[in-house]
């Protein structure tokens, strides 16, 4: 008798902590419900509970959204998945008194803040002659479904196979005048004779020259623009900064003999496409990858090979066609993000190392100012994704009671300005935080 009233207890016991946690997250609904923002647009959203295993809240999981640079996650994972500790910089042979080289894609080359000066140091020690091989690649310098009127913005510049200061002009007020850096494109800026309210520089659509207004520079300015890249002007900029000769070779297969210089280490990397979302560095660690898995720049088989060995494993369809998430064709669901999260997990299971990629919310990156600390801590690491009527966040949670959540939170289509989505994706994220 002692004993069936033990096991009905233990039954009662458990019936009330499934409708105890039912309640609990019957309070999320409500957080979500009494919101005037969220359901005016689409939005999706998932609540995984890694101590227990399962997703506990969810709504609209399974419904497609434009990522914007939450695609940087899925770059992320692939890093991680096939780069080693260090990028390669460039492959080279020696070849009697030439030496040849073959560009890996890698971004850091002459890059303002995470050029190791490796293969800058190794090329212009040489004694050799140097010689630059051109190497087709198998998409375009615009990836599918970027926006061709952004083509003189600063986050989306050319993807190439030998980038060279981040494939940027900076352009600088300085004694009344505007320098650039390279200062190869110095004798490219030019003055327009026309009335303006305010200074501004511009880039020709179809070539490397630089307008700016004929009004008086603002002492402090200072700009980025793209430039176009081809292989002959990357030659021409890499002979200004070595001050030494640089030929072209093309069609010149790479030998078996092939050697690898490596450059910058790849978390270094990593961490700075997360937190400030740096495209230009998501597109290059694409290059990078391709490279070494097909011995070439063949980002669109590095896609359908990720989608083949790891992506056919998630819940939901993907869809990808870039690695930064600038390109409006991309499409995931709250879901896919979740699968991909928990595979990074896995991946990097020491919780310190792995947070390292992502922004902290209250702390560094694109989530400093969009949170605040909850008794003096941060509690969210995620990253985040915004182009136009695209804001999203999906990452990683620690509550007040310790306990520790994957969540996936997506908007798209809706009319307001991004910071009511912000501040609304916030105050529901702070809530788990405090109830959780």
């Amino acid at each position: 008798m002692k004993k069936i009233l033990y096991t009905s207890a233990l039954i009662l016991s458990s019936m009330l902590g499934l409708k105890t946690q039912a309640q609990d997250y019957s309070l999320l609904e409500s957080e979500f419900a009494k919101s005037t923002i969220l359901s005016k647009h689409h939005f999706g959203f998932c609540l995984y509970d890694m101590d227990s295993n399962k997703m506990v809240f969810s709504k609209n999981e399974d419904h497609h959204f434009t990522p914007a640079s939450n695609t940087k996650v899925y770059t992320l994972f692939a890093s991680l998945k096939h780069l080693g500790d260090s990028i390669a910089g460039i492959h080279y042979v020696e070849r009697g008194d030439s030496l040849i080289f073959w560009g890996t894609g890698d971004p850091t080359f002459l890059h303002p803040k995470l050029d190791t000066r490796r293969v800058y140091d190794f090329l212009k020690s040489s004694s050799k002659k140097l010689y630059y091989v051109v190497q087709e690649t198998s998409e375009p310098t615009y990836r599918n479904g970027w926006s061709i009127e952004d083509y003189e913005e600063y986050y989306q510049p050319d993807i190439a196979p030998f980038p060279i200061y981040g494939n940027l002009v900076r352009l600088s007020a300085k004694d009344s005048g505007l320098v650039a850096m390279p200062s190869y494109f110095d004798r490219h800026i030019h003055i327009r004779e026309k009335k303006a309210r305010r200074f501004w520089v511009s880039r020709k659509f179809k070539s490397n020259d630089f307008i700016m207004s004929n009004l008086n520079i603002p002492k402090h300015y200072s700009t980025e623009k793209p430039f176009i890249w081809t292989d002959s002007l990357a030659v021409v900029l890499l002979r200004d900064t070595l001050k030494r000769d640089v030929e072209i070779l093309r069609d010149y297969p790479r030998p078996s003999d092939i050697k690898t210089l490596y450059s910058a280490s790849r978390n270094v990397v990593l961490r700075e496409m997360m937190l400030p979302s740096d495209n230009f560095l998501a597109e290059h660690l694409h290059m990078l990858i391709s490279d070494k898995l097909f011995n070439g720049f063949y980002t669109d088989s590095l896609r359908n090979f990720m989608q083949e060995h790891f992506y056919r494993n998630f819940q939901d369809t993907i869809i990808l066609r870039d690695g930064s998430g600038l390109s409006t064709y991309n499409k995931i669901t709250p879901r896919n993000m979740v699968d991909l999260l928990l595979a990074i997990r896995d991946l990097e299971p020491e919780e310190a190392k792995r947070f390292l990629f992502f922004p902290a919310g209250g702390i560094d990156g694109t989530l400093k100012n969009a949170y605040t600390l909850d008794q003096g801590e941060a509690f969210v690491w995620a990253k985040t994704g915004t182009i136009n009527s695209v804001h999203c966040q999906s990452g990683y949670i620690i509550t007040r009671n310790g306990k520790r959540y994957v969540f996936s939170f997506l908007n798209n289509n809706y009319v307001v300005p991004t910071s009511y989505i912000r501040r609304e994706m916030v105050r529901i994220v702070t809530f788990i935080r405090q109830n959780y």
